[in-house]
């Protein structure tokens, strides 16, 4: 009886699909690798650390991020085949300061982007060319999707479908 009592609690974590996602910062040099959900509940500390990880890093300021941003970048490695992926990000948070800042530098920054909400983020994935992450992004219809061929990453977001 111990024995089917042990089997039936070690099915029971099985039924919990865990969400993982990694992370490597390109401006900060840092990796995280953290699971942000369990099931359909989100992982508060978990939510914390990837505010944090995706904080303005030009001035440390840290925002709540919306977290269907995790689940449109969890959804988006697995419609290309890399789960597993470390995701790329050039950009994550945006304070109003840094978003001003990229645009009277000639950086083609929307005025009222949503990094400025934490509902945007700018990536790339190793082995994955960025045409095709745009496609699969756009294949998912969750948000806008930005292609900047030239400097090789891509935006996505979690506001009105769009594209550009």
């Amino acid at each position: 009886m111990i024995l089917t009592s042990a089997c039936a609690a070690a099915s029971d974590t099985t039924l919990v699909p865990e969400y993982r996602l990694k992370f490597f910062h390109t401006h900060t040099g840092k990796h995280l690798n953290i699971v942000y959900k369990r099931g359909n509940e989100y992982v508060p500390e978990a939510l914390t650390q990837l505010d944090e990880f995706l904080r303005d890093h030009r001035t440390g300021d840290v925002k709540h991020y919306d977290p269907r941003v995790f689940d449109l970048l969890h959804d988006l490695t697995a419609s290309v085949g890399d789960p597993n992926g470390e995701i790329n990000v050039v950009c994550g948070y945006r304070t109003p300061w840094s978003n001003n800042f990229l645009r009277t530098h000639g950086h083609g920054v929307a005025q009222h982007s949503l990094h400025m909400q934490a509902m945007a983020i700018d990536i790339r994935l190793p082995g994955v060319p960025t045409a095709e992450l745009r496609d699969a992004a756009l294949a998912l219809h969750r948000g806008g999707v930005g292609y900047y061929r030239t400097s090789d990453f891509v935006h996505v977001d979690v506001g009105r479908v769009r594209r550009w």
